[in-house]
């Protein structure tokens, strides 16, 4: 998308401001960034919202604009792939509507549905992809805003097509087409280019191409850095050239929150796990079967595979026998998936192979005292990849010995494996309904993990009428299925299950915004409950205003209150509240904590906003940030917390005011006087801001902010303050919506806006 479609962009900002959907302006140009820079909560959120709110105002490139970027949040970055080309589908049939088509970016439409199917399956796609792209290739300008995305989609499936020649030619005439309109390649489709290079052999020459494309302008520029020093390492290391190879390399704390960098970034790793600078762990194998099952439950199934088999030979690497034969199980099923599969059997055959090659290392005793080496095994140094060989011996036949192991193939990512063997000896073998507790916790949680719900459910018709509701409570709530939690729950908890189960009811009735009786739950073993029980019973008593339970709470944690019956409403210092922004992300208001569990809102906010100075707020009091270790830095900390609800809304009116900055004098009188009358004021310009001097065109220091006023307090009490108090200011300020409201002077205002380029 080029300056075209963002000027329209711009524009259509300015008319939904002026129509008064000011949250909706906000959030429209944030689209983009949320996408790009991973904040994909918000844009989860806000774009659907967006193109809802589009289609309500019957404006179809607005909600094309927001389908597309949220989109591209999918199969971009979170490389999503078979779960996403429904959508992508449907959004291409949007674009090829009559009143969408002639939108600049709508061929993009084209280019999210090619990448939608190769992060499903590349290879497999491949003709698909080519047989779309194609003509959208062909009609696209190349000094329009799609062509380079949708020839670097073109490349990629001639890649993945097996024809690397034809990809290598094809980036290098559409840089060619591109340099005659005027433009320069992206950095994508330099990429892109360096890969077909590699692909074809040609490693020195994926170098270089990946070198000019340096200096690239990126499509997505947040990602360019890590991708770039991806696909630099896995280059280098097919190249030999270690050291810089590692050099290049993304930190895994870096590269992790990037999926589609997973598969390269993992190949990479696999040529450079015999050098001393990369070491292959435990650690490691965990996190790249975090990473298969991400693929699994998004349907990238190629990459599901392709990491499948790269995590089998590193886990190979490093002697773990168990695991490369689990993960060539799990690469063979996953090829079931895939629309072609060529030459994935004979990769899978060889790490099957190479593992019963591996001699695992040897154990630290006999079979008999395993158990008790691994008790006494250090918890941090300890590597329980090999403790799940080394325990694998009498698993499923003694019980302490399965407990260990079991729990151990769940942590590293094999819950079913762990699953099947406990389920023998508990079920299939043992009488599941006078087992213990901890087992039957054990098991549900492996099956929970693996998803085997209808598993689990058969266990549980099993068990006692108590365990048995405590254990459809935990999978209730694990798949957040709160009613269901909750009924359970009380089931269990009449039945005598104990915390747990009060712990489950008083979760899911805060989801079910049942407060009082989630309070409830947890007052009755108020003895039992540890602090951070007792806080949850505190924020669900505040919210159901059940103030004697949040006393009894508060004497429990060791707070002390003041008064001792009634609403709780006392000063105990400043905190930040965390509350929700218009445009999806977040916003800190520093406010006034009333009680245990409350605040008092001190700022006055925009007009459009859900909340205001005045409003009392119920927060999580777990705090958002450390306190600083420096004492200086500890005693002027201001801690956050993050908001639950509105308890009660101060019926505060927010008005607006801009102008040039005055004296300091005149400024010092002007906060004084909204603070005799406690009218909450804050400024939201910062030192950068200026105003125009309307006659010599010199910048001003300026400043904007806003007022609130209490209940009782009318617009035309506000206007006639502010001109009072602002009537002597070598400049005037403005506040035109106010003059508007109260139909006061309104050409006055327009014209020092207007004059001062406010």
């Amino acid at each position: 998308m080029d300056v075209d479609i963002w000027a329209w962009v711009g524009d259509t900002q300015q008319q939904l401001s002026e129509a008064g959907n000011v949250g909706l302006a906000m959030a429209l140009g944030d689209l983009p960034a949320q996408a790009y820079e991973g904040r994909y909560p918000q844009l989860d959120v806000m774009a659907p919202a967006i193109a809802q709110q589009a289609e309500t105002l019957e404006l179809p490139w607005l909600e094309f604009y927001a389908r597309y970027w949220h989109l591209i949040g999918r199969v971009g970055d979170r490389a999503q792939g078979a779960v996403a080309i429904g959508d992508a589908e449907q959004l291409l049939a949007f674009a090829q509507r009559e009143d969408v088509r002639d939108c600049p970016a709508a061929p993009a439409a084209v280019e999210a549905l090619a990448l939608a199917w190769a992060n499903a399956d590349g290879p497999g796609y491949a003709a698909l992809r080519l047989e779309k792209l194609g003509p959208a290739v062909e009609a696209a300008d190349p000094a329009g805003p799609v062509y380079t995305g949708l020839v670097t989609q073109y490349v990629s499936a001639l890649t993945d097509a097996g024809r690397v020649d034809e990809a290598v030619a094809y980036a290098e005439s559409a840089v060619e087409r591109l340099g005659a309109a005027g433009r320069q390649a992206s950095w994508e489709l330099g990429a892109e280019s360096a890969r077909a290079l590699l692909a074809a052999g040609r490693a020195e020459d994926a170098l270089s191409a990946l070198q000019a494309a340096a200096d690239f302008q990126a499509d997505d520029p947040v990602a360019k850095p890590q991708r770039d020093g991806v696909r630099r390492a896995l280059i280098l290391a097919t190249l030999g050239r270690v050291a810089e190879a590692v050099d290049a390399l993304p930190d895994l704390d870096v590269v992790g929150e990037h999926p589609r960098s997973w598969v390269e970034w993992t190949r990479a790793v696999n040529l450079l796990a015999g050098s001393s600078q990369i070491t292959n762990t435990w650690q490691l194998g965990r996190v790249v079967r975090q990473w298969i099952d991400y693929f699994g439950m998004m349907g990238g199934y190629r990459a599901r595979v392709e990491l499948a088999l790269v995590a089998g030979d590193l886990a190979v690497a490093r002697q773990g026998v168990w695991q490369a034969r689990l993960l060539a199980d799990l690469a063979e099923s996953g090829m079931g998936e895939l629309r072609d599969s060529t030459g994935l059997a004979e990769r899978v055959a060889a790490l099957r192979a190479a593992a019963d090659a591996t001699t695992e290392p040897a154990a630290p005793g006999p079979v008999a005292e395993r158990v008790a080496y691994f008790d006494a095994a250090d918890g941090h140094n300890a590597d329980p990849e090999r403790w799940a060989g080394w325990l694998s011996p009498l698993s499923g036949q003694d019980l302490e010995t399965t407990r260990r192991h079991t729990t151990t193939l769940g942590y590293l990512g094999y819950p079913a494996t762990g699953a099947d063997i406990y389920w023998k000896l508990l079920v299939d073998e043992g009488d599941v309904a006078s087992a213990d507790a901890d087992d039957i916790a054990y098991l549900t949680t492996l099956l929970v993990d693996a998803r085997q719900d209808e598993r689990l459910e058969q266990m549980a018709a099993l068990l006692p009428h108590d365990q048995q509701q405590l254990t459809l409570a935990r999978l209730h709530m694990a798949r957040e299925r709160w009613q269901q939690a909750l009924e359970a729950a009380e089931h269990a908890v009449a039945a005598g299950a104990g915390i747990e189960a009060r712990r489950i009811v008083g979760a899911a009735a805060q989801q079910l915004d049942d407060n009082a009786k989630g309070a409830r739950a947890l007052l009755d073993i108020l003895d039992e409950l540890t602090e951070e029980d007792t806080w949850r019973m505190i924020v669900m008593a505040t919210s159901a205003e059940d103030w004697d339970t949040v006393r009894k709470g508060a004497a429990k944690i060791g707070m002390p209150i003041k008064s001792t019956s009634g609403p709780i409403e006392e000063e105990m210092g400043l905190i930040r509240v965390i509350l929700p922004a218009p445009d999806g992300g977040q916003r800190q208001v520093l406010s006034i904590r009333t009680g245990p569990a409350t605040a008092r809102l001190a700022l006055p906010q925009p007009r459009g906003m859900d909340y205001n100075a005045g409003d009392l707020v119920v927060f999580d009091p777990q705090l958002l940030e450390p306190v600083p270790e420096d004492p200086q830095e500890a005693q002027n900390f201001v801690p956050p917390f993050g908001a639950v609800r509105i308890l009660r809304p101060g019926g505060y009116t927010s008005y607006f005011f801009d102008g040039a900055a005055p004296a300091e004098d005149d400024w010092a009188d002007f906060t004084e006087t909204m603070a005799e009358r406690g009218w909450p004021m804050w400024v939201y310009s910062d030192e950068n801001y200026t105003v125009t001097h309307p006659t010599s065109g010199e910048a001003l220091p300026g400043v904007f902010g806003w007022v609130a006023v209490p209940p009782g307090v009318s617009a035309v009490e506000v206007d006639a303050l502010l001109d009072d108090a602002t009537e002597r200011w070598s400049h005037p300020l403005a506040w035109l919506d106010l003059a508007r409201e109260v139909d006061v002077e309104v050409e006055r205002h327009e014209r020092i806006v207007k004059e001062y380029g406010l």
